[in-house]
């Protein structure tokens, strides 16, 4: 294994975070697939899906050092589960490292983004650290993160964390 390639999920509105994603984040659009519907059961088979969901459209983003995005627009048949939280099974976030994190915070702001809460900085093995979470325009939960000087684990450990601060490490 060499690493993450994508990172894919699903939005209500691909147009919203189509803008989102570039305008505000900065990621880069590089292409677009779909629509795609079957008549069997290859959606529930390949994707574990109701076999008559449309997955009517995918893009996909390139987002810095980090992982690409596939990011999708369904109608599915049998109806949408709502976002998950962190503390529900299947919750999540993604994370974007930031070299200034107040300048990251400030950026978003002044697009309108939801910040939740003060930034925080970690303790213990993540110290050096400090992060803040944020929600895209449909609710999506996202992280901006930064440590510029490390964290407090690598002095000791033989084994570290992919950095994108240094991506070829």
């Amino acid at each position: 294994m060499r690493g993450t390639e994508h990172i894919g999920f699903t939005v209500p509105d691909l147009d919203e975070a189509h803008r989102f994603f570039v305008d505000v984040i900065g990621c880069e659009y590089v292409y677009t697939l779909g629509p795609f519907q079957r008549e069997d059961e290859w959606m529930a088979e390949h994707l574990n899906v109701h076999p008559r969901s449309v997955m009517r459209e995918l893009r996909f983003f390139r987002c810095g050092h980090g992982p690409n995005f596939e990011v999708f627009q369904w109608e599915p048949a049998d109806g949408q589960a709502s976002q998950p939280r962190n503390s529900d099974i299947g919750g999540h976030h993604l994370a974007f490292y930031v070299d200034d994190l107040d300048a990251a915070i400030t950026h978003l702001r002044e697009h309108g983004v939801r910040i939740l809460g003060d930034p925080t900085a970690s303790r213990n093995a993540s110290e050096g650290q400090r992060w803040v979470y944020f929600l895209a325009p449909w609710g999506m939960q996202l992280e901006l993160v930064s440590f510029p000087q490390g964290k407090a684990y690598e002095a000791g450990s033989t084994v570290k964390l992919w950095d994108p601060r240094d991506p070829l490490a």
